[in-house]
């Protein structure tokens, strides 16, 4: 099994470079794995998707071919219609009429496809797929292992699956989720169901705590599961959710952990607090009282050495009007740290006061060391959709560089109490656009241009920023945007240049509030939807629309920032614009940070420490999703991508495949 020991070959190099590398390796060596695997979503617990393999590196990645692929839809389906190309059962309702964007269950992906991250582990990576399936295949070759088909008609989350270690006593275990509210546990040797852990492997999640009115489970209250993978913390699974954004009122988005070896729950931490505890009187009168969202949709992170564990918690719902939740609303946009073999809180930092943005904090918290002065302190790096960077001490919460409450714009919504300010730090820049003008409409083509600025004069649009609420029967122009900034992907830190990546969408929103008939409140308007020239693809203020940026994490400031992505329906010469973009970047020792992500179906290599796009190849369709390096036990080092288009970017659905690359 080759558990426990470093594996070398293939010229690979090994290096523990400062205490963030050596603490993550001891963190994989305690848990009986190496670091030339990836077994878990961010690679290390804390997340900063950091590989030390280096044979593949900026001497060398130009060669970088394809190595292997594996289709992900059974081969019983080959020659039938591919049941994610149908709208009806795809889409999930997205297209309701009348019902408008905000009222589509939280961050489903729309028009089917994968955003998963596989793992790899001792020679066999794991990955769900869009076809009701969990897979396990040899890592050098592709050749399936097993395959487990996930009891009924619901998908297994959507970004990935988690892996546990075991615990001497029980095997090594494979867990994920459902869209319809199951947590599952696997033998990761065998892909049977996991023995002794809840009903055959099963653990039901839509527990009569967390989901009112089970009775009618074809109401929007029941609509409870998870598109993210769970997290492992020593013996425990914790589970997130994703609910509803709209109506205001279903299932909570309490956070709960579960005994790994039989599934039975073990604490539970209300994400909207209740009567006696830490942030209820940030809830008006009985606010906080049915409310949902305030839920963790994205990826969580843990301090395994310190027993911490961080929640990125998103907005409450509705989070586009708070008239019926007046207050900060704590915890919704909020990091949270909780101890992790009790759920008890230990600190909180709210990126977004009262959320009406949709700005949830949603990216995984990037937990590395950075020195300050003679003093080596524990950080955890913060961003999310609004497009600014937060560093707090990651035992205390406290910032690591300065962040001030600034003053933003009031809503002129009745019943609505904006907050009057917002925390913003000090440095580095937003690294995605915060606001509007006039002058800042697209001038790519004289086409592109005209569009725009007759849609914006037409319609009397509104626009500043930053925090620019939405106006009552006025159209908005939002940035960065409900889909723009740090998206769920987040970012991935190299410890050995002190430079965090996050890549971003320059995707503004056109929204406002009207009334119903009956008096109720919606954003839906026939010209509701991204700050775009829908037809062709096209951003209406200046590019870039998609960037990679690198920020040096002992200054504060921003190393580089790199174009991410081209516009293919433009001509060569100002194709160059970036693109909107879902899914991370990882970062290795040789250099390099990899990144797909983009809507243009291309995976590329960045030089870490210039900004360079050093290697770029297309793929069968868009990877929104993030990479993973490992190696194998031939020695070689591979690069692997979930390439299947789809995600709210509603990129075509053009593969199933699992593409794997490394040099020749």
């Amino acid at each position: 099994m080759n558990r426990g020991r470093w594996r070398r070959g293939g010229g690979s190099t090994w290096k523990a470079v400062g205490s963030t590398v050596l603490v993550a390796v001891c963190a994989h060596a305690a848990a009986g794995v190496l670091p030339s695997d990836w077994p878990t979503y961010g690679h290390d617990p804390g997340g900063m998707r950091y590989s030390p393999l280096s044979q593949i590196n900026t001497t060398n990645v130009t060669q970088l071919a394809k190595a292997w692929s594996y289709s992900m839809r059974p081969a019983a389906t080959v020659g039938k219609e591919d049941p994610l190309a149908q709208p009806g059962a795809a889409a999930e309702g997205a297209q309701r009429a009348g019902e408008g964007l905000g009222q589509l269950p939280r961050r489903r992906s729309r028009l089917g496809g994968s955003e998963a991250t596989p793992l790899v582990v001792d020679g066999l990576m794991y990955l769900p797929t869009p076809y009701r399936h969990v897979v396990a295949l040899e890592a050098e070759t592709g050749r399936e292992v097993w395959s487990y088909e996930v009891p009924g008609t619901a998908q297994p989350s959507l970004r990935g699956v988690e892996y546990w270690a075991g615990d001497g006593d029980t095997q090594p275990r494979i867990f994920f989720g459902t869209r319809d509210g199951r947590l599952i546990g696997l033998d990761a040797r065998t892909g049977k169901p996991a023995e002794g852990f809840g009903a055959a492997g099963v653990v039901e999640l839509k527990t009569p705590d967390v989901v009112p009115g089970l009775a009618t489970t074809s109401s929007p209250m029941t609509q409870y599961g998870l598109t993210s993978p769970p997290l492992v913390f020593r013996n425990l699974v914790i589970t997130g959710s994703a609910v509803q954004e709209f109506p205001q009122l279903g299932p909570s988005g309490d956070v709960r952990a579960w005994d790994a070896r039989t599934g039975k729950l073990v604490w539970t931490f209300h994400t909207v607090p209740r009567p006696g505890e830490l942030g209820h009187d940030t809830w008006k009168g009985d606010s906080w009282r049915g409310r949902s969202g305030t839920n963790v949709w994205g990826i969580m992170t843990a301090d395994v050495e310190r027993g911490i564990v961080y929640l990125p918690v998103a907005a409450p719902t509705w989070d586009r009007f708070g008239g019926d939740r007046l207050g900060d609303n704590l915890f919704g946009s909020t990091i949270v740290a909780l101890d992790g073999t009790t759920g008890k809180h230990l600190w909180h930092f709210q990126v977004v006061h009262h959320d009406i943005w949709d700005f949830d904090t949603e990216a995984p918290p990037t937990l590395f060391d950075v020195e300050r002065g003679k003093r080596t302190v524990p950080a955890v790096a913060i961003v999310s959709k609004s497009g600014l960077f937060f560093l707090l001490n990651r035992v205390t919460g406290k910032p690591l560089i300065e962040v001030r409450e600034r003053r933003v714009p009031r809503s002129d919504v009745p019943g609505e109490v904006s907050s009057p300010t917002q925390p913003m730090p000090v440095r580095p820049a937003p690294f995605a656009r915060q606001s509007f003008t006039m002058a800042d409409v697209a001038t790519v083509t004289p086409e592109l241009e005209a569009y725009c600025r007759k849609w914006i004069e037409s319609r009397n649009m509104r626009m500043g920023g930053p925090y620019l609420p939405l106006a009552l029967n006025r159209l908005t122009i939002s940035f960065p945007g409900r889909q723009g900034g740090a998206n769920w992907g987040g970012g991935s830190y190299d410890p050995v240049a002190g430079y965090f990546f996050v890549n971003a969408n320059n995707l503004g929103q056109v929204e406002q509030i009207t009334r119903r008939a009956d008096g109720t409140l919606t954003t839906f308007d026939a010209d509701s939807g991204r700050f775009s020239d829908r037809d062709r693809g096209l951003m209406c203020q200046q590019p870039p629309w998609g960037t990679l940026t690198a920020i040096d994490v002992a200054s504060g400031k921003i190393a580089w920032q790199s174009t991410l992505g081209i516009s293919d329906q433009l001509p060569e010469s100002v194709s160059h614009t970036g693109r909107p973009n879902v899914g991370g970047s990882i970062a290795t020792a040789g250099g390099l940070v990899f990144i797909g992500a983009t809507d243009d179906a291309r995976l590329r290599a960045f030089n870490a420490r210039t900004g360079e796009e050093v290697w770029t190849t297309r793929l069968p369709a868009s990877a929104h999703a993030t990479p993973i390096t490992y190696q194998g036990r031939n020695g070689k080092q591979y690069v692997a991508i979930v390439a299947t288009g789809g995600s709210f970017l509603e990129s075509p659905i053009a593969s199933d495949s699992v593409d794997v690359f490394a040099l020749p």
